[in-house]
């Protein structure tokens, strides 16, 4: 074997976890088109190679392809910059989520994480919330009353619900008392003890949660950003090619994203049923060492993830094309007057669970 320091290891991990977050949100736009044929029952892509799998690649190719076109009286700065950094931050957030448990190599050990720091989930909140500018910047620069106002609306939308997701974020942050993603995932499933998911504990934070992760990802039925009934395209209505390309693909990055971080919050992330009882197995009656049956729990609990992730990646799939878009004030006023104040219901009602020993 190969024998490299942990951070070349680690290096590799970063460059893989990048290079999942590209290829899942590539996929994504197949599986959107797949699954609203299915739902709609008619026939999806089946031209680009068998079944269609090759249409991204087509995509790619026609968005790449596609004339470069500037607004007249555009910023040219800003309006190439904001498509880049939409699409920087949506890549960035994923850096902090793990994506399986340690992993063991001769003396070397290492986490199935980009990086692995105390305060994982301020630093997903804080690059999450520099993806407005994006939005933002692409809109007013495009010298576009559309545009600018479907970038006003995706500002006034995001500030909105980032308010109702953090205070339900913070109900979890009681029970865990950690803000490390890993440290909530690990605390969901202890060695020798099956302890709750945080489903069980907070269903009404994971309702608003999931709520609110649809506002900020701009998916149906909050949409209203890039309404086109009302605003043409929206914010990017004066984009093409590859730059229109990056506001698209950030949305599925975005989707993967949030997908990944509700599975490590409330659904135990790369934690199975029974996966210490099965390591312990593989060692006892299989003959097994150690670390190689914790290499093959790790592994397992990598592809447990990745099922909970592509399980709410068809979730958001199936609620756009399911259910309509709501009216802008309805939107308003779902995030203010409800789901705030159940937020600090939901607040209030953990500290009592935690001080009388509930949970």
């Amino acid at each position: 074997m190969i024998e490299l320091p942990a951070l070349g290891w680690q290096s590799i991990v970063i460059f893989v976890v990048f290079a999942l977050s590209l290829l899942i949100a590539t996929y994504c736009t197949y599986a959107e088109r797949v699954i609203a044929a299915f739902l709609q029952d008619r026939v999806g892509p089946d031209r680009a190679g068998p079944y269609g799998l090759l249409q991204p690649l087509a995509d790619a190719v026609k968005m790449f392809t596609k004339e470069e076109f500037f607004p007249g009286g555009a910023n040219k700065v800003l309006f190439v910059v904001g498509p880049c950094l939409a699409m920087i931050t949506a890549l960035m957030s994923s850096a902090v989520i793990p994506f399986g448990n340690t992993m063991s190599f001769g003396n070397n050990a290492f986490f199935l994480q980009g990086i692995e720091v105390n305060i994982g989930m301020l630093w997903i909140f804080g690059v999450v919330s520099l993806g407005v500018y994006g939005v933002m910047i692409g809109g007013w620069a495009s010298n576009n009353k559309f545009s600018l106002l479907g970038a006003v609306r995706a500002a006034s939308q995001n500030i909105s619900y980032e308010l109702a997701m953090g205070m339900s974020l913070i109900a979890v942050l009681m029970i865990s008392g950690t803000l490390s993603l890993r440290e909530i995932t690990l605390q969901q499933s202890v060695a020798g003890e099956w302890q709750m998911w945080n489903i069980v504990k907070q269903p009404i934070g994971f309702l608003i949660f999931l709520v609110c992760a649809f506002a900020e990802t701009n998916r149906t039925p909050f949409d209203l950003p890039e309404c086109e009934t009302e605003l043409v395209g929206g914010y990017h209505t004066e984009y093409s090619s590859m730059k229109l390309g990056l506001y698209l693909f950030s949305e599925y990055v975005n989707i993967f994203v949030v997908s990944a971080v509700m599975s490590v919050l409330y659904f135990g992330g790369f934690n199975f049923p029974f996966q210490y009882e099965l390591r312990d197995w593989f060692v006892n009656s299989q003959g097994w060492e150690l670390n190689s049956a914790q290499n093959l729990i790790t592994l397992l609990g990598t592809v447990g993830i990745f099922l909970k992730i592509f399980a709410f990646i068809f979730f958001f799939m199936w609620v756009r094309w399911t259910l309509p878009r709501f009216r802008y004030d309805q939107l308003m006023r779902l995030g203010w007057t409800i789901l705030i104040p159940l937020a600090v219901f939901n607040i209030v009602l953990t500290g009592a669970l935690i001080l009388f020993g509930v949970i």
